[in-house]
């Protein structure tokens, strides 16, 4: 992908209304919720958008479907689907996009209404003749079958997984969209019920609706907008399996690939980002990407975070919104990390902003454990 640092900047980002949404209300209309709200914070309307990017559960064909909800006709359109990784992917693609003339101002976005209609209403799950017969209660039983293979390999202990919960509460409940209220302490989290061993439904995401929207375009454009622009540096995309039980090794994942091409495309080192939203579906998750994107090294991850450095004012702030344990989780959670990162960089997060964050990380997870994407932002200032 020849793309050039910094040619595009993400110019506007809003949620839709989150939680547990309005009866009646559908994944379009909040993606149209979020897609409004995002372009208001850029200060543009529907009709400058000419390029439109989404994945969603719920919606087949979503592009075609949006672009008749909103009465808009987008010169180029993607909905590349890799669960919730999809919407890096979507920022890579547009930037792409943008450079060669295909578009001028993106939208990226997703909604999901999952928490109102449950199971029966996302995407049939794929038949897999060695695991189907089964019964795994995916995804749980995925991420927990990796997740007892690190205990087994390195010796990580369901305290340290919990502590991972802990510190997206702790962000949490600074942050008013939040869906958790109560405060949550490592106790809780080995007490609560078991959904898969080792993780206890505080170890797994929240089921919410909700969804949102960011807004892309030229750097050049970026400039003369309403919000200050936050510069795509770096991106990167890596896969390895589909199913877990062909995932080449349970404690390895493709984020190492995709972090290196993102850092090399950026031209930063882990050292460099100041703030870390990665995808925490379950607490596993988190521990995995840290080690896997160059915070810590492999098997060191349950030792690095048991000091509460991902806590607020801890050396290491990642999911300061709460994360998908604890502010929302709509099915696919990738967005809400983009819409986050944009937040630190320019300085709007409120009692919950990092200092100094001129460079942050955002990354996407799909299926389970499968798709990986990276996306490094960074200010004004770093380019």
């Amino acid at each position: 992908m020849n793309v050039r640092r910094g040619s595009c900047a993400i110019v506007g980002a809003a949620e839709s209304d989150l939680g547990q949404v309005a009866p009646g209300l559908s994944p379009l209309d909040l993606m149209a919720q979020g897609i409004t709200r995002a372009l208001d914070d850029a200060g543009l309307a529907l009709s400058d958008v000419d390029g439109l990017f989404g994945a969603a559960t719920q919606s087949r064909m979503l592009t075609l479907a949006l672009r008749e909800y909103l009465g808009i006709d987008p010169r180029y359109g993607d909905s590349t689907y890799l669960g919730g990784s999809s919407f890096m992917s979507h920022v890579a693609h547009a930037q792409a996009a943008i450079e060669a003339g295909l578009c001028e101002v993106a939208v990226i976005t997703y909604g999901s209404t999952q928490r109102s209609d449950g199971r029966s209403n996302t995407r049939a799950p794929d038949i897999n003749p060695y695991e189907t017969p089964f019964k795994p209660f995916l995804p749980s039983t995925a991420y927990a079958l990796a997740a007892s293979r690190h205990m087994h390999e390195f010796g990580t202990t369901r305290e340290q997984l919990a502590e991972i919960a802990v510190a997206a509460r702790e962000w949490a409940l600074l942050n008013p969209k939040a869906w958790e209220k109560e405060p949550l302490s490592i106790e809780k989290v080995l007490s609560s019920r078991m959904v898969s061993y080792p993780l206890t439904v505080r170890d797994c995401c929240l089921v919410t609706d909700g969804g949102g929207a960011i807004v892309m375009t030229s750097a050049e454009r970026a400039r003369d907008l309403k919000k200050p622009p936050v510069f795509v540096l770096g991106c990167g995309e890596s896969a390895s399996h589909t199913a877990i039980s062909n995932m080449p090794d349970l404690t390895r994942t493709a984020a190492i690939r995709s972090g290196e091409l993102a850092y090399a495309r950026a031209g930063v080192a882990p050292r460099d980002v100041k703030v870390r939203e990665v995808y925490d579906a379950f607490t596993l998750t988190t521990l995995l990407f840290l080690e896997d994107l160059g915070f810590c090294s492999k098997g060191e991850g349950g030792a690095f975070v048991s000091d509460g450095k991902l806590r607020p004012g801890g050396s290491l702030p990642t999911n300061t919104n709460g994360g998908g344990l604890s502010y929302c989780h709509p099915g696919m959670y990738g967005l809400f990390l983009l819409i986050e990162a944009v937040r630190q960089v320019r300085g709007e997060s409120g009692v919950r902003q990092v200092k100094d964050c001129d460079i942050a990380l955002a990354h996407g997870n799909g299926g389970v454990l499968s798709s990986q994407a990276t996306v490094i932002l960074g200010s004004a200032a770093t380019v």
